[in-house]
């Protein structure tokens, strides 16, 4: 319970609350999602007020702040910055509440339907991509994360899902590929994505992406030949890069499947 006195306890409290809360939402009904969005938003409005109270805290008592030897000027240059980064902050909460509000507003207008519902048989609902067959093994093809890939991630947006397969599989270099995933354990029963990752099944490729995060991955199935007319090298972005495949293409950890080589999924 919230002391209401104590911004230490209650402060450790919220903590404590919020890591609660990213548990307990991993598995939560789509049904409880905007009585949450709710919550948040009332959270959201909470911490602007600690923001800009901790903000007045530091400028007010400024003249008294002193560093660990004693010096009082820097002491103060250290309260005032320390200052207007948390005005910044709590300036930047108001976008973030902006977005919930109207994220909000959005999933008031859905009404969820049960899970055995056939999602073909809702108005306007199509699937993008007809269901993979089930496979029981996925071999990591390529995994790209900083600039190589927001290029990717830019083809996405630009031209779809089913191009972004096609710019990668060209990274599948079919057996050895297989052999090397197999070598180094990057050999999956399902694709392996993370809470915000999307995927998309195409030919026998899984493409998982997330925007946000700003990494892209490729798995084949284990049983599925690549597409010989996919085969060939990826061409290069950047001047001086070798192939994909080599391991200065991504840095110190090479990334794609080749022999002896490490994977980063």
């Amino acid at each position: 319970m919230p002391t209401l006195t104590d911004p230490l306890a209650d402060a450790a409290e919220s903590a404590a609350a919020l890591r609660g809360l990213a548990h307990a939402t991993r598995d939560m009904p789509p049904t409880s999602t905007y009585p949450v969005l709710g919550e948040l938003i009332a959270g959201t409005r909470s911490l602007r007020q600690v923001l800009d109270q901790l903000t007045r805290s530091h400028v007010d008592a400024h003249e008294l702040a002193r560093t660990d030897d004693g010096d009082p000027f820097l002491g103060r240059v250290y309260a005032l910055a320390a200052a207007d980064a948390l005005n910044l902050a709590a300036n930047a909460l108001d976008e973030v509440q902006v977005r919930l509000d109207l994220a909000s507003q959005h999933a008031s207008r859905i009404a969820w339907q049960p899970a055995s519902l056939d999602p073909a048989g809702l108005a306007g609902a199509a699937p993008t991509h007809a269901p993979e067959k089930a496979t029981s093994r996925w071999v990591s093809v390529v995994f790209l994360q900083g600039e190589e890939a927001d290029e990717v991630l830019t083809l996405i947006d630009r031209e779809g899902p089913d191009a972004a397969v096609a710019h990668l599989a060209r990274w599948d270099y079919g057996q050895e590929t297989t052999d090397a995933a197999l070598v180094n354990g990057y050999v999956y029963d399902a694709p392996p994505v993370g809470a915000l990752d999307r995927t998309v099944t195409v030919e026998g490729y899984a493409l998982t992406y997330n925007p946000t995060l700003g990494h892209v991955g490729l798995l084949r199935a284990h049983d599925v030949a690549p597409d010989p007319a996919l085969a060939e090298p990826a061409p290069l972005t950047q001047a001086g890069r070798g192939r994909p495949a080599d391991p200065e293409w991504f840095g110190a950890a090479p990334q794609a499947a080749r022999p002896g080589q490490g994977l980063a999924l």
